[in-house]
Order: structure tokens, then sequence, then C-alpha cells
């Protein structure tokens, strides 16, 4: 495969991930996160995959397309697949645990969790990785007083972690495919 054969590959790749990762933020439904957000992680993988096996070309157009692509797909999938994962985490909570609602503890986390993502993407698809610390420093200071109610601190390192590896696998997408 040419390096501009992979380059496309990569296109296409990153906006079947961005149409999966909006199909699941859209849909907003507990029957659909699991399966448009894991699909999107499974093309993550694959587009990685192809990026680290041959050698890409990508002309101006292309990377724009992939670094709008990645953005989407960044910012839209990482919503629901933290979600999904603090599913998984809550489903494993005693019966005594405190409940956490959404409503009174992090309020407003889905749009600090799509800018936290927009910021970390655009830190390293930029080069300058001291950005994603920037980013995690300011949402910590802004979410500080609030990290004290029961079970906050514990979804608040869970869902930043996933929001923030999701977004710098695909800012990690953007740098590899122009190296």
């Amino acid at each position: 495969m040419t390096p501009a054969d992979t380059g496309v590959l990569v296109l296409v790749l990153t906006t079947a991930a961005a149409v999966a990762a909006s199909t699941a933020l859209a849909l907003r439904s507990p029957a659909a996160r699991p399966i448009f957000a894991p699909a999107s992680l499974v093309l993550l993988v694959a587009t990685l995959l192809v990026l680290g096996s041959s050698p890409t070309t990508l002309d101006t157009a292309g990377t724009t397309i992939l670094l709008a692509a990645a953005g989407v797909a960044a910012v839209a999938g990482g919503g629901p697949l933290t979600v999904l994962l603090l599913g998984l985490v809550d489903r494993d909570r005693p019966a005594d645990a405190p409940a956490v609602t959404g409503t009174t503890v992090l309020r407003g986390g889905a749009w600090i969790g799509a800018l936290e993502r927009v910021a970390v993407l655009a830190s390293i698809a930029a080069g300058w990785p001291e950005g994603v610390a920037l980013a995690l420093a300011v949402k910590g200071l802004g979410r500080y007083a609030e990290l004290k109610e029961p079970g906050a601190a514990e979804r608040f390192i869970i869902g930043t972690f996933a929001s923030v590896l999701w977004a710098a696998a695909w800012g990690g997408v953007v740098l590899l495919a122009r190296t």
C-alpha cells in the first residue's frame, strides 16, 4: 500500500469513527451506547494500527479533513464512552454506598468534558502537550469544591481519565498522520 493509500484509509476510518461517535451522542439512548460507542473505539484502534504499519501521506486538504473528523470523533465519542464506563463502575457500587446523581454532583459535566476534549486534541495535534496539563489544571481547580461530595472524586477521576485518553488518542492520530 502506498503512503497516499494509507492516508485515504486513515481518513475513511477516522470519518467512520466520527459518524459512529456522533450517532452514539445523538441517539442518547442507553441501548445505542453499547453499540456505537464501542464501534468508535474499534475504529480508533484500527486507525492507530494502520498508522503504525505504514507511512502516510496527506495533502493539506486531507490533513484538514482528518483534523475535522478526529475532532468530531474525539468530542462526540468521549461523552458516550465515559458514560458507558461510569455505568460499568456504578454497576459494581455496593448497595450501601451513597447515591451519586448527575444533577447535584458534577453538573455541566457533558459541556466541560467536550471542552476538555477539544483542548486535549488541539494541544496534542499542535505538538504542545503542555496544553493538556493546563486544561486538566483548569478543570481540577474549577471542580475542587464539588469533589468533596460522596462519590464525586471517583467519578471525576474516572471520567477525566477516560475523556482525556480518548481525546489524546485522536490527537495522536492527527500527529502520527502528519509526521
